[in-house]
């Protein structure tokens, strides 16, 4: 609320970072890993007097430099520039809490340069002993640069006792330093030889690429299957909400987890079909198991970024920048009184401008108006006004991976307005229900299906008798804390219980299907 907002609601900033971030975090773990790849290549080449060995690493340095500083180098800019411009405030707290730890990986940085460079250019120039110590000196600072940026981003997630103490070492060292660091560097192992195992399916030598492809394998392998109990221990030191949310709180990163499943299986079949079958490994396989590589590292960090919500730094700062400390403050004085960057301070000057500032503000972080990420556009297109403004008062409690909202009743209802009819119709808000679906249907979808799916419901409701229902609705809250009570009419409520009660009837007991005269 202290910065401005770059708006592309259509697109989202989430979007955004992830166009970037996902290729970025990629290559950069094969920055870490390639370089351990390339030291230990050179190191047994040399010592085993293995001439195509040699020859490899000196190809794969020319491909590994074009990748890490060119593209790595790219896309490392290109994140500061977007999390600048979609998350100011968290980035900020970050570079002020770590300013010495990004002073220090800048450091290592500039040694990777140095080092790398002073690695491929003197391959053949430098004695052999000092041109492997420039190696090891490499992958040393790559390494050293994941050991600092692994304890801020891990602070993100597991804040600890830094909440308590404001500690520099306690925010480092948080409750996930350990785990993430180990599960990255077998990451770092994973992603090289894999890129390794692509680059060696294009060698014409059948022998050589025999001996590649057992040696990637070696290195593949056992980090493969060491990464699952540390991915386990990694999840066991997170806060409970972010471990209930990751196992099963959210459909969508279950989904991930998924994913990353998918990945490992993927690997493993691809690494033991070219243990099986090395002279036939095909470039196509190689492919497949690098994209599988990338599927790993993608819902891995996917489930990460989602473990946060609803904050940007845990238990510091919500995702839409909000302070979890001025919560109170704000929902007593207003959010738009205190938001410096917004065009309109009070509801009553202009109650639609108002609504659009509101999302733009607190819910544009995270969802998009008929785009690819949380489209709010559709599941607003037929909501009720009155519902969804209790809703978004209650909105922590029900869904805790979303932060609570962060103004006073008048600028809920004007959020409200605007994600009801305020967006339309620009995008084309249907004037009647949708042909085929019942007035009580509307009905149920309009009040309910926020929080409620229709099979949740029918499983809760599966043996209540209809009044059990209607006297339900007149005391939502008394059945749970977060519920908020229904304000519909009396007649309302009598359509809305016959609704429900039909649901676990027979198709032949329920209300017609079509839309009433």
């Amino acid at each position: 609320m202290n910065y401005p907002v770059w708006y592309l609601p259509t697109i989202g900033g989430g979007t955004l970072i992830a166009l970037i971030a996902i290729g970025h975090v990629f290559i950069s773990h094969f920055a870490v890993g390639g370089g351990l790849l390339l030291a230990l290549s050179e190191y047994l080449a040399r010592k085993r007097k293995d001439a195509g060995l040699l020859a490899f690493t000196k190809r794969f340095a020319r491909v590994f430099v074009l990748l890490t500083l060119v593209y790595g180098s790219i896309t490392g800019v290109g994140i500061w520039f977007v999390i600048s411009l979609v998350q100011p405030g968290g980035t900020s707290l970050l570079i002020h809490q770590f300013v010495f730890a990004w002073a220090a990986e800048w450091v290592f940085f500039l040694i990777e340069i140095v080092a790398i460079s002073v690695y491929l250019y003197s391959f053949d120039r430098m004695a052999p002993t000092i041109h492997q110590a420039v190696g090891w000196i490499y992958f040393g600072a790559a390494w050293c640069s994941l050991f600092i940026i692994n304890g801020i981003i891990t602070f993100m997630l597991t804040s600890g006792n830094w909440a308590s103490n404001g500690s520099f070492w306690s925010a480092f060292f948080n409750p996930s330093f350990w785990p993430s660091l180990i599960f990255r560097t077998l990451m770092t192992v994973i992603i090289a030889g894999l890129f390794a195992l692509l680059f060696s399916s294009l060698s014409k030598d059948l022998k050589l690429r025999r001996q590649l492809v057992r040696y990637c394998c070696s290195m593949v392998l056992p980090a493969l299957i060491a990464i699952i109990p540390t991915a386990w221990w990694y999840l066991q030191v997170l806060p409970q909400p972010a471990r209930d949310l990751v196992q099963a709180g959210s459909p969508t990163v279950v989904r991930a987890l998924h994913g990353g499943a998918l990945g490992v299986i993927l690997i493993a079949s691809a690494l033991l079909l070219s243990l099986c079958f090395p002279i036939r490994y095909r470039r196509s396989l190689a492919v497949l198991a690098l994209a599988s590589g990338l599927l790993l590292m993608g819902s891995f960090e996917w489930t990460r970024e989602a473990a946060r919500r609803p904050f940007v730094v845990q238990q510091a700062m919500f995702c839409n920048g909000v302070i979890p400390d001025q919560l109170q403050e704000i929902q007593e004085q207003g959010f738009l009184a205190k938001a410096r960057w917004s065009q309109v301070h009070q509801v009553a000057a202009d109650p639609a401008a108002a609504g659009r500032e509101l999302f733009k503000f607190q819910c544009y972080s995270c969802h998009t108006l008929n785009g690819p990420n949380n489209d709010l556009l559709q599941r607003t297109r037929s909501l009720d006004q009155t519902a969804l403004a209790g809703y978004i008062g209650s909105l922590h409690r029900v869904r805790y991976f979303m932060p609570p909202f962060a103004g006073n009743k008048d600028e809920r209802q004007v959020l409200a307005a605007f994600l009801t009819d305020g967006l339309f119709p620009s995008f084309e808000k249907p004037a009647e229900p949708p042909k085929g679906i019942h007035p009580d249907q509307l009905l149920f979808e309009q009040n309910c299906t926020l929080c409620h799916t229709t099979e949740l419901v029918k499983d809760r409701t599966g043996d209540w008798s209809k009044s059990r229902i209607r006297n339900a609705l007149d005391h939502l809250n008394r059945l749970h804390s977060t519920m908020p009570d229904y304000k519909g009419t009396p007649s309302e409520k009598d359509r809305l219980a016959e609704y429900i009660f039909h649901l676990n009837r027979s198709a032949a007991q329920q209300p017609a299907k079509g839309v009433a005269p």
